[in-house]
């Protein structure tokens, strides 16, 4: 079983930035479908003002320990960077949860 963290804003499609999500959606990955496990409330990692603070992208990481990987509609290349450089792997994508998670059980991508 994989774990994947989902960034939407409606609960339905992966639809949020990364660094203004306030909440992530976990799904457990078997071989043929998904479990929706919990939310997870999250601070938003991107404030505009204050531009990007790696502490909050470090209590995003221990949030999301236990995923496999985080799927998100945008993330920019510094905090992709700064994700992967710390093994959480992280997939931009979009569409309904449902047909994003049955392409990654179909495609074995996580």
């Amino acid at each position: 079983m994989s774990m994947a963290a989902v960034a939407t804003s409606d609960g339905s499609t992966v639809n949020e930035h990364f660094g203004h999500a306030k909440f992530f959606r976990i799904y457990e990955l078997g071989e043929e479908t998904y479990t929706f496990k919990e939310v997870r409330d999250a601070v938003a990692v991107c404030q505009h003002s204050l531009g990007h603070d790696t502490t909050r992208f470090d209590k995003i990481i221990e949030l999301l320990s236990d995923c496999d990987a985080v799927l998100v509609n945008k993330i920019g290349e510094g905090a992709a960077a700064y994700l992967i450089g710390r093994g959480v792997r992280v997939f931009e994508v979009s569409g309904s949860i449902d047909a994003v998670l049955n392409s990654f059980i179909a495609r074995k991508l996580i």
